[in-house]
């Protein structure tokens, strides 16, 4: 039998998992790429795993090593996971609203972790700039170097999904897929799903699902960046246009209230056995928009980002939800 590393061999293949309640009310095929089955429990594996490679490829990247980035969280799980395996170090930069899941994890898995306020994107304080100073400063202390993931603009972020994750999603539907949507937080997954299904078809409709709170659904319908509400999901929803997604023509987009993402997280989990964070609601919802824009009896994939363990203190805590003014069900408050 030959012999395969946990890491990175194993980043990547995730099931094509059939959304039965929504593909009923909708009657479209809706299928969900279930990305919360990689090692570090989110599809930021698979970002992390390429441009840690990428980096490595270009020389940039040393032996013993430091990388630096910004990040919600999960790309920092996979930053680590492949860096602790690959011989490297991370320092992590992540805003204090995180969920606690993901900071105790980043904690346990070994990173540098530095928490600074949430602040927006047009503060010097917000997460990725002071990312960005960090590296900086470590570039010049470290002696074997650092590098800034910035996984915002880093074409290998992108790459990685053009060369997996589409190809993957292609093969899983036989080449029937009609639509693919997801939010958006780097614009990694969109641009290089996007790229890869329209190298195959011209015809498959690319969608945004953005949450309250981002500026990207009033870009992409009238070229302004402008947010309105707020979403209590994490490592989605941006105010600015990510270098990933220049470029990128998004046939449809739509908006998502909290209020319609949850119930679907909700109903996932209690009657398919599924159990999804937040992004993953909103894409959901994204995805039934887009099977009522194009018609019963299409195929429409989307994105099931990472695991609701991750947000337990939050999505799944009553109290939580009933201060933000959010629904929960009844069989949570039991």
């Amino acid at each position: 039998m030959p012999k395969q590393r946990l890491l990175p061999d194993v980043i990547g293949h995730t099931p094509l998992l059939y959304l039965r309640e929504v593909s009923e009310l909708t009657g479209c095929d809706i299928y969900g790429k279930a990305e919360f089955m990689n090692p570090g429990g989110s599809v930021k594996d698979r970002t992390a795993l390429g441009i840690i490679q990428a980096a490595e490829q270009a020389g940039e990247l040393q032996p013993g090593g430091v990388i630096v980035e910004g990040t919600a969280g999960n790309t920092g799980i996979g930053l680590t996971l492949v860096a602790n395996v690959l011989g490297y170090e991370c320092v992590i930069v992540a805003p204090q609203n995180a969920s606690q899941e993901k900071i105790q994890q980043l904690e346990m898995l070994g990173a540098e972790l530095l928490l600074v306020p949430a602040a927006p994107y047009t503060d010097p304080h917000h997460y990725i700039h002071t990312a960005e100073r960090v590296a900086t400063g470590r570039a010049r202390e470290e002696e074997h170097g650092a590098i800034w993931a910035r996984q915002f603009d880093n074409p290998a972020n992108q790459q990685v999904h053009f060369d997996t994750t589409g190809p993957e999603i292609w093969k899983q539907t036989e080449g029937k897929v009609d639509g693919f949507i997801c939010s958006v937080g780097t614009g990694g997954t969109l641009a290089g799903v996007a790229g890869a299904l329209r190298e195959r078809n011209r015809d498959v409709k690319i969608g945004l699902a953005d949450p309250m709170g981002s500026a990207l659904y009033s870009y992409f319908n009238g070229g302004e960046l402008k947010s309105e509400g707020e979403s209590i999901t994490e490592g989605i929803g941006v105010s600015f246009v990510p270098g990933n997604l220049a470029g990128v023509d998004v046939d449809f987009s739509c908006r998502v209230d909290d209020d319609d993402a949850l119930p679907y997280i909700f109903d996932l989990l209690k009657h398919e056995g599924i159990s999804v964070g937040g992004s993953s609601g909103i894409n959901i919802a994204g995805a039934v928009a887009l099977a009522r824009e194009l018609g019963p009896g299409h195929t429409i994939v989307t994105i099931l980002s990472d695991s609701g363990s991750r947000y337990q203190s939050k999505l799944f805590n009553p109290e939580f939800l009933w201060k933000h003014k959010l629904p929960y069900p009844e069989w949570m408050a039991n």
